[in-house]
């Protein structure tokens, strides 16, 4: 919904839309027994769509480097970032949506920024090529989608099981707030957390991540 091929609607850019368009696509194909992997924004939609939509067609779930349960610090959730980061990172999209692209993933998305990294130049365009197919007022609400939508009550509907991959060095969605606690709502949630890896961990240590997830997908 306006992030890469999808069609640059106007509106919608909202956790509910997301989740509706993926149950329009797994009915679409009509999916059965799927296993939903989502990283990110994307485990909050896995998240959300599971709950929002049922089960029926769902074996499995695995969130990376999720936002659940909630990134936006509130009274109930003091462990979360102050709304004020997510304002200023709006504010630098908004300035230079080019700009601000380039340096998320030369920074923190893949810990660049870290001593001793050492930065891959071909992951960085290819973030940002991904990032510019997308449409711009998308992105800008897109980052109140992740940040305040409160996932709590759809983790605690979720029966399938669920892994919750996240790096303990995550500079976007910080480990302590989101993945322990994920895990801990979820009735058949198992956390498996990754000593120094980055947001977009994925990318930068895929054998270990592809691993997990295949041997997770064949219990």
């Amino acid at each position: 919904r306006g992030h890469g091929r999808s069609a640059q609607v106007a509106d919608g850019h909202d956790m509910d839309h997301y989740a509706d368009d993926l149950a329009a696509l797994t009915a679409h194909l009509d999916l059965k027994n799927a296993i939903h992997v989502g990283h990110s924004t994307g485990g909050g939609e896995v998240v959300h769509y599971i709950a929002r939509h049922g089960e029926s067609r769902v074996a499995k779930a695995a969130i990376l480097s999720a936002v659940p349960p909630l990134m936006v610090q509130t009274p109930a959730n003091p462990g979360g970032l102050p709304k004020s980061v997510f304002d200023d990172l709006q504010k630098q999209l908004a300035a230079s949506r080019t700009q601000f692209y380039r340096d998320l993933p030369a920074g923190p998305f893949y810990g660049y920024n870290r001593p001793g990294a050492k930065p891959s130049e071909a992951v960085i365009q290819n973030w940002w090529r991904q990032g510019m197919m997308g449409g711009a007022k998308a992105h800008y609400d897109g980052i109140v989608a992740f940040s305040q939508t409160d996932f709590t009550e759809d983790l605690k509907k979720i029966n399938v099981p669920v892994l919750v991959m996240h790096g303990d060095d995550d500079q976007i969605v910080p480990y302590a707030d989101s993945a322990p606690l994920s895990a801990k709502l979820l009735k058949k949630g198992t956390l498996k957390t990754y000593k120094g890896f980055p947001h977009g961990m994925p990318t930068t240590h895929a054998e270990t991540i592809n691993a997990d997830l295949l041997a997770f997908f064949r219990e």
